[in-house]
């Protein structure tokens, strides 16, 4: 009898491993692998995506980085506790799975990730990165150690970090070879910590998904270093609740020929990601993704407001008020308002693995440089200046039915 093919393995590398998102994602994929709970808010579930070789939640080989010491248990219990979600008996089905993810979790740098985020960790203090090159290279290290311990097939490096403030691109990263020479002496000034990492992973030729507003490999040097390396990538800030709303709704307004005046979205919170984003700089990256959409889908800029508050007993639930203001037939002017709450955590973490799964389904029919197609899970999609919910998901449809053929 010839030997059995031994299972194929992907790894999946969390930046901000123990916060609410990658806790979430981690218990999600041990959850639906010892069938805990079945596949409801994936994507990939949907019957457009049977007949497609996806990885399953059992396939995923979980570890990270992360700059606060803890472990993914411990993380799930405050979870529990403050936000109820995630049932006692749940975190118990999995707690050996947890317990070895935590055990894969390596100190981060805080190298450029900015006042707000640096202070809430002092984990792997003792030597920190004094460059840009020191503090990729301690990366790249630990996922090179990673994939050889696990005996990964493909690695996926997944950011669901804090926000860090915006960054301005200079001619430095314009050319891969101009950013890498420059890395022996850079600074927080040359990159941010998002970049850092990104800049790991598309050098080993790994796949990178940017899942926060933060710029990440948002830089042309990066998209010429992604095409020689033949790494993947996609980004950037998951879309998964007002905003998502806004890309629904407002295609509503531009095809009923209705005059939006003015849009005003109010958002509170109460997670760790509230606290980086109480930080004026912090919040800026994040209000920037989620204004600009309505604008792109209209074709012309009404009044908006958005805001971001932190309202610390919220938990991870967040809830957002849009007012919206327009004019009609005859000049009628109306308003439609909303309300949305959800648990922030749990509405980003499915997308986030459908994300990992499309990533490494395309990583097996050869792909490489940046996955356009999965613009409709984020709000400020790569690549594509389209912003309509539905023409995004028009474009994921007309993927599989290739991928299909």
């Amino acid at each position: 009898m010839p030997a059995s093919t031994p299972p194929r393995r992907v790894g999946l590398w969390l930046i901000g491993a123990f916060g609410g998102v990658g806790t979430t994602i981690t218990l999600g994929l041990a959850a639906m692998a010892r069938a805990k709970r079945n596949t409801t808010g994936l994507v990939t579930a949907l019957p457009l995506f049977e007949g497609l070789d996806l990885p399953a939640p059992g396939d995923f080989i979980v570890g990270g980085h992360d700059i606060r010491q803890g472990s993914f248990a411990e993380s799930a219990e405050e979870f529990r506790k403050n936000s109820g979600v995630f049932d006692a008996d749940l975190i118990d089905a999995v707690r050996d799975d947890l317990a070895a993810a935590s055990a894969r979790v390596r100190p981060g740098t805080k190298l450029g990730a900015g006042a707000a985020i640096s202070k809430m960790g002092t984990w792997g203090d003792a030597k920190p990165a004094r460059t840009a090159r020191e503090a990729v290279d301690r990366i790249s290290a630990d996922l090179a150690a990673f994939v050889e311990a696990e005996k990964i097939d493909h690695l996926i490096v997944l950011s669901v970090a804090s926000t860090e403030p915006p960054f301005e691109l200079g001619d430095v990263h314009e050319n891969w070879d101009t950013l890498n020479a420059a890395l022996a002496d850079g600074g927080p000034e040359l990159l941010p910590a998002s970049s850092l990492y990104a800049l790991a992973a598309i050098r080993g030729g790994h796949t990178y998904v940017n899942f926060t507003p933060s710029l990440g490999a948002s830089i042309p040097a990066l998209y010429q270093l992604a095409e020689s390396t033949g790494s993947l990538h996609a980004g950037k800030d998951g879309k998964t609740g007002e905003t998502l709303m806004k890309t629904v709704l407002a295609p509503m307004f531009a095809n009923r020929n209705l005059d939006v005046m003015s849009w005003v979205g109010h958002n509170i919170f109460g997670n760790r990601d509230g606290v980086i984003l109480d930080d004026p700089v912090n919040k800026s990256s994040k209000v920037e993704t989620k204004d600009r959409v309505v604008t792109q889908i209209l074709g012309y800029k009404p009044s908006t407001l958005v805001t971001i508050e932190y309202i610390p007993d919220m938990g991870d639930w967040k809830t957002a008020w849009d007012h919206i203001h327009f004019s009609g037939f005859l000049g009628c002017k109306m308003t439609l308002q909303f309300t949305w709450q959800g648990c922030d955590s749990l509405l980003a973490a499915p997308l986030a693995i459908d994300l990992i799964r499309l990533a490494d389904f395309e990583k097996r029919r050869g792909g490489k440089g940046l996955m356009r197609h999965l613009a409709s899970f984020f709000k400020g999609p790569e690549g594509v200046e389209e912003n309509d919910f539905f023409k995004q998901f028009r474009m994921l449809e007309e993927y599989v039915a290739k991928a299909k053929r």
